[in-house]
Order: C-alpha cells, then structure tokens, then sequence
C-alpha cells in the first residue's frame, strides 16, 4: 500500500475569523464550515438546522410538468402503470418509492427488474416486451434510461409512453421519451445536478404531491429510500442532498419500515446510524439480490409490510451476500495474480483486466479491491456473449467517464459518472482499448492523483477535544461524499505505553500530546507504520468518533495516518 501525501486543506482566515466571532465556536470548527462554503450566520443555520423547506420545487427539472401532467392522466384513466429500476440499490429503491407512493391512490402498478446477467444493465428490449405483454401504456425508468434510445424507440412504436428519471451523464442527443427528467441534461437549469436517480423518482412523486395538493406528510415518509440510494451511489451529500438525507435517516431511526427494520436487525446496525451504516451495512444486503439472483427481491422487502416475511427475506439476502463475498474474494485474488504477472504492470498507470471467469455482479466491487490495492483507474472485464461488459472505478482527480468517451470508438457503449461507469465493447478490440485507456491515463491523470492523500482540515490540540466540541462537530454530519467526516491532525504526539497492536494489523492506541489528557483510539492497517515511530515523537491524523460499549458511551480517536513529528505544514490547498 503507498504511503498517503498529506494535504491541508486551506480556508480563507479573515472568514474564519468572522465565523468565530458570529457563531462563537472553536476556530477549527469555523475553519471547516469556511472549507465547506459557510460564510454567513444564514450559511450556518441552514447547515446546522436542515429543513425540507429547502428543498428545490421539482418543477425547476426540465420537463417535469410534461411528467406530472402524463402521470396524471395515467391515473385518471385507470392504465397500468410499469416501473423499470436499476438491480443496484439506487435503482431498487426507487421503484420502492414510487410504488409505494402511487399504491395509495392507483392500484394498477407493475415494476420491472432486469435480469444483470441476462440482460445486462438499462431499459433491455425484454423489458419493452414485458410492458406490452402486461398491458402497461406508461413506463417510468428510474437510475436508468438515458441512453436506452432504441428500447425507448420501441416502447413508442408499441404505443407505451416513457419517463425516464435518470441521473447519469447524457451522452449526445436524449432518447425519445415522453419525459426525461435528469438534472443532468445540458438543458435543464435544476440547481441540484446530483441527486441519485431515487432522489429523481422523489422529485416526480413531489411534483405530482403539488399538482394533487397531497399533504406534505406522505411525501416526508419516502425519504428513508431517497437516503439509502444518495448514500449507497455516493452522491455528493451537500445542499439539498444533505438536507434529503438527513431526514431520511431520521426516519429510519425513529420509525423503519419492516423491510428496512429487518435490515438494520440482519445487519447489525443500531442508531444512532451513520451514512457508512447504509453504505456498508444495509446496501450490500439489497445489491446482493440483483449481484445473486432476483433483484425484484430487494423491492419486494422493501415493499414488505408483516414481520416474519421480511425477516425471512432478509436472511435469504444475508446469505446471498456471504455467497457474493466468497466469490469477490476469490475472483480479488485471481485477478491480482493476473496483474502481477501481466507484462509491465508496474509501469502503467491504469489497470484493464479481462477474465471472462468473473461473474458480471461484482466486476464493479473487484475493480474497486484493485484501485484501493494500486491507486489507479481500473476496468474489470468479462465475457458478454460474443463481446465483453465491464465495469470502472476511479481515483479522486480523474474522470473515468471522460476517459472512456476518449476510447467510445472502441466501444460498443458506456455509461455512468466520475468514479463509476460501465462499458460494452467486442472481444477483439480489447487490446486496443486497453492501450487507448492507458495513453489517456497517461496524458490526463494529475501527478498528485497519482498517489492517495490524506485531506486535512486543521490542526486541533488533543487537549481540545472537549465534550462541547464533540456536540457542534456531530452537527456536522451526515457524513460522506462532499461532506466528509473532518480529520485533523496533532503534532508531537506519544505513545503511553499502552497502545496494543492487535490482530490483522490494527493498533489499539493509547496517546497523549505535551503531557495532556490520555486519549484512546483504532487505527486499521496501521500497526506497521505504528511500530516504526512508536518510540518517538510523531504527528497524528485522525477522526473523531463515538464507541458505545455495555451502555457506555465513549469519545475515540480514529487514526488515519501517521508520520515523523515536523514543524512545517502539509502541502496547504483551498480544494476539499
């Protein structure tokens, strides 16, 4: 694993000041929210003090009085209405959703999950021929849909109107639907360009809410499904995402729903749950159904209304996903002995593997276990019929979408965001993709992409760390892209003697800073590096967290990095 650069994320001190006297709270605490586009006291009661007052109304999105008006009419005239979703956790719980809300007053709904390996990823013609086989005149994608030109194409010959509610990146002219609602399209002028494509299907059900003049409190108990889909497809939580989300996990804190409350029991998950409970906790357990089998059965426990089914279908999904660990482990290992023998590996600077071994549900998480292991772009290929579908991750600093529209002369078609994507192209332009991938790569990557980094948002005395503190910085959260968790840094700190190093190559620390207050902490993987200044002074990268154990609750360290004490200041940037 390469060592991390640490960077210091710069602030404008004259705001910071004027933060400090306005809000009257610790200067590291002002500096974050001046790093976080905080610079007035309204700045700071809006991100403090979220309300769904702040939302957006849905009818800045292009389109969406087209939408609301067709759905309408659906309704009014009794048609069957489909819902298309993505198999992955964005996709599920959109349908979720919108089945959920439109249910209250329309009994003639459908949805539609595709089959990952059958059918592949977006609006598949099977799809079409389900709609039209089961009588649906309406069809509504959600998290996908913006490049289904041909099925879409289609569905309009066969007389079966499409809304599309998508949020990947456009690539040339938009499908032919009735409606396309992507804040993302070129011409559409709603402020929040990133929310997930459940936050879109939100925005269409919070259209027709005002068109019917539904009370407000029918849409406020879908935003646990908005939460889960902006955490789990690592949208970026700021502005009206943040304020989604942090009603949503409100909300399955005080009152879940029985499949999610079959979740957070399978899971182990407890409030007061955090964004990396959803990530880590519950999205596997739903994307292991569309990764193993059915996705419908994702949708049909969040669906789930009595108990002991969605307990049922819950340990059906944990048992799913220990499979999908057991094949991710095993394909992990045998792709990166592929690598390590792949003739000058070490000197590129992207990663493209082919093994038409690895089942297409987890190219994406085995292309993820690649960029954490070598810190570059990956592409993760197999076997698709006659050709092959892939799926990227990215680093921070390189925009793999952008990356492969330089390589779409080689592909048969592509998809997705910054970090993310998918890919179809023939077998036998493999090798030439994988050299173009390269030379774009090489002439786009940053040089400080190149190595992982460690953002840090001020320095904080250990002694610091008050009770006081602690409550203003929890104010902070929900944590996660765009928003993420503070980590500071403290110099000159020391073992006491008690720090443990523990199995896997963690350390349980014990430290301490100028003879102040002992603080204890984890650190994960760190154990080497621990061992090699342990006996000297050094500088500390952390978080903060709180542990509950036994009913009580305790402040922690997180230890993120460590290094050789110094007097200067990591290289300081205004970029978080």
């Amino acid at each position: 694993m390469l060592e991390p650069r640490w960077r210091f994320v710069g602030a404008d001190e004259a705001l910071v000041q004027r933060l400090r006297q306005m809000l009257g709270i610790h200067p590291a605490l002002c500096r974050i929210l001046a790093q976080r586009g905080v610079h007035t006291f309204e700045d700071a009661k809006r991100f403090f003090r979220p309300s769904l007052a702040h939302l957006h109304s849905p009818f800045e999105m292009q389109d969406m009085r087209c939408a609301v008006e067709r759905l309408a009419q659906a309704i009014e005239q009794g048609e069957r209405i489909l819902l298309y979703g993505d198999y992955d956790v964005d996709g599920t719980s959109g349908v979720a959703l919108l089945y959920t809300f439109l249910s209250r007053f329309h009994p003639h709904l459908d949805y539609y999950l595709p089959d990952r390996e059958r059918e592949g990823y977006g609006v598949s013609l099977a799809g079409i021929d389900y709609a039209q086989q089961t009588g649906a005149s309406l069809l509504i994608t959600i998290d996908c849909g913006i490049q289904a030109h041909a099925p879409i194409a289609l569905a309009r010959e066969r007389s079966i109107d499409v809304i599309v509610c998508d949020h990947h990146l456009p690539d040339g002219p938009l499908p032919a639907a009735h409606a396309v609602l992507n804040p993302r399209r070129p011409d559409c002028s709603y402020p929040n360009k990133h929310l997930s494509g459940c936050g879109v299907a939100f925005k269409l059900a919070q259209g027709l809410a005002l068109a019917k003049g539904t009370p407000a409190e029918e849409l406020e108990d879908l935003l646990d499904f908005v939460a889960l889909s902006t955490c789990c497809d690592l949208v970026p939580l700021v502005g009206e995402n943040r304020v989604l989300t942090h009603f949503g996990i409100g909300r399955i804190e005080r009152q879940p729903r029985t499949g999610v409350w079959a979740l957070l029991q399978k899971s182990g998950c407890t409030p007061p749950l955090k964004v990396r409970d959803l990530v880590f906790g519950l999205g596997p357990l739903l994307n292991a159904a569309g990764r193993m089998g059915d996705a419908r059965d994702a949708v049909r426990l969040l669906l789930a209304t009595e108990r002991r089914s969605a307990q049922s279908q819950a340990t059906s999904l944990v048992a799913k996903n220990r499979k999908r660990q057991q094949i991710e482990r095993a394909a992990t290992a045998v792709a990166l002995r592929q690598l390590m023998h792949q003739k000058g590996f070490k000197e590129r600077k992207s990663i493209v593997l082919f093994d038409p071994s690895i089942p297409r549900g987890i190219l994406g998480i085995v292309a993820s276990r690649l960029v954490e292991r070598f810190h570059r772009p990956a592409v993760v290929l197999t076997q698709d019929g006659e050709g092959a579908s892939g799926s990227g991750r990215s680093v921070p600093g390189f925009d793999l979408h952008a990356a492969l529209k330089q390589c779409q002369a080689l592909l048969t078609s592509f998809g997705g965001h910054t970090f993310a994507a998918g890919l179809q192209l023939p077998l036998e332009h493999l090798p030439a993709f994988a050299e173009q991938f390269e030379a774009v790569v090489r002439q786009t990557l940053p040089a400080e992409a190149e190595q992982p980094e460690i953002a840090l948002c001020s320095e904080l005395e250990l002694a610091d760390i008050t009770p006081a503190f602690w409550r203003t910085l929890r104010q902070f959260a929900p944590f996660g892209p765009g928003n993420m968790t503070p980590i500071f840094w403290a110099r000159n700190v020391r073992d006491t003697g008690q720090s443990r190093i523990l199995h896997a190559g963690h350390v349980q620390l014990s430290v301490q800073q100028n003879g102040g207050p002992v603080f204890t902490g984890i650190g994960f993987d760190l154990a080497e590096r621990f061992q090699q200044l342990r006996h000297q002074p050094f500088d500390l990268a952390f978080s903060l967290q709180e542990d509950t154990f036994q009913g009580t609750t305790t402040l922690r360290l997180r230890a993120r990095a460590f290094r050789p004490s110094q007097n200067d200041t990591p290289l300081s940037t205004g970029r978080l």
